[in-house]
């Protein structure tokens, strides 16, 4: 089981539901996907007047928990109110912070993000971190009360899959208490067998499901590939090597002549 929180949950994949075609394809990818947690745009939903009341109303049908967003935020204070107003119209404390700090390549400002993380947190929070791979970061974001990390394979909607391995790795090595949910990026439920066979403990998608050709069956696809990394990273992942190793020994094998 997952635990966030306190909170103990089945499926290791939490779904964004924007960008999607119509209501009823997100709801069939919800249910595909078996996630028990959906990540919501207050701000969308808040410009989408009573589109976005009729939003709510699916979701709230759907019976999965929700986890607001403070997507487009690139201040602490906006941040701050966001996840506040947020709190008011969803009625949970948990919160996806994000603090944009590049409009390019949509990287979190990591030292606007501690400091937002530390007031939420102060203020009673549960702060889910959209951060970088960056392991000084990492360990400020717990100091200032955080216990999940987000940490991104690669930029918000490139679908690249994860560019840096080894800093993904050290990221599961220092902190092996802590859940790690990745965060942006992932393309292809290759992408997240990959990023689980590391050890991390979930895997936060959009993009990948909401533009496929059918994102109801990419849904199962990436629940079935995060489900098949999660076993595999139990049972434990053969490590890489440089030379060959034959399968067959080759001491007592029989010699013709």
């Amino acid at each position: 089981m997952l635990c966030l929180y306190g909170t103990e949950l089945a499926s290791r994949l939490l779904l964004g539901t924007a960008l999607y075609p119509s209501p009823a394809i997100l709801a069939e990818a919800v249910k595909g996907s078996r996630t028990e947690i959906v990540t919501v745009s207050l701000r969308r939903e808040a410009a989408g007047g009573r589109s976005g009341e009729q939003f709510w109303s699916l979701i709230r049908s759907l019976g999965v928990r929700v986890l607001p967003n403070t997507a487009g935020c690139h201040s602490v204070k906006e941040a701050v109110t966001t996840a506040k107003m947020a709190r008011e119209v969803f009625g949970t404390d948990w919160i996806k912070l994000e603090v944009i700090g590049n409009h390019d390549t949509l990287q979190p400002d990591v030292f606007g993000l501690v400091e937002a993380a530390r007031i939420l947190s102060g203020e009673g929070f549960a702060v889910f971190p959209y951060t970088t791979d960056d392991l000084v970061a990492a360990e400020r974001l717990l100091d200032a009360g955080c216990q999940v990390l987000m940490p991104w394979c690669a930029p918000i909607g490139s679908a690249r899959g994860p560019l840096n391995v080894d800093a993904l790795r050290s990221l599961r090595g220092h902190f092996p208490g802590v859940p790690l949910i990745v965060d942006a990026g992932i393309g292809r439920p290759s992408h997240a067998a990959a990023v689980m066979e590391l050890g991390y403990d979930a895997v936060l998608l959009n993009t990948a499901v909401a533009k496929a050709g059918d994102p109801a069956a990419m849904a199962v696809a990436f629940a079935k590939a995060i489900e098949a990394g999660h076993e595999a990273w139990l049972a434990g992942v053969l490590a890489p090597r440089d030379v060959a190793v034959p399968s067959t020994p080759v001491i007592g094998k029989a010699v013709f002549s």
